[in-house]
């Protein structure tokens, strides 16, 4: 029976909300805000993540290169890429970062 879930459920620190399938669905989603500066540090997946700005600029690395992305557009990283982001500007940087996978399988570097 389908079920809304409140996001407050799934917070899993000040700045990041998880969500995990696990057995209903093969996907887990998180939902993140950021001040400049702050953003998860240098890690990889074993697949593809892809990462939904909506709001504010961060300054993404994927691999090699370091990218500004804006509120309002789509990165994805390929698997095994080492990347991280951090907000780059003085609003707050939204994210939603989407894992093709039913729980998160992160190494971090």
């Amino acid at each position: 029976m389908p079920a809304a879930i409140p996001l407050d459920t799934l917070r899993r620190s000040p700045t990041a909300h998880l969500f995990e399938g696990g057995d209903d669905i093969p996907v887990s989603i998180f939902v993140t805000e950021y001040a400049r500066g702050q953003g998860p540090d240098l890690h990889v997946h074993p697949y593809a993540e892809v990462f939904l700005v909506e709001a504010g600029t961060g300054r993404f690395t994927v691999g090699d290169e370091q990218l500004e992305v804006g509120g309002g557009n789509v990165l994805v990283v390929p698997p095994r890429t080492p990347h991280g982001f951090k907000g780059a500007g003085d609003d707050t940087l939204r994210v939603v970062s989407v894992h093709p996978s039913p729980v998160v399988v992160q190494t971090d570097l």
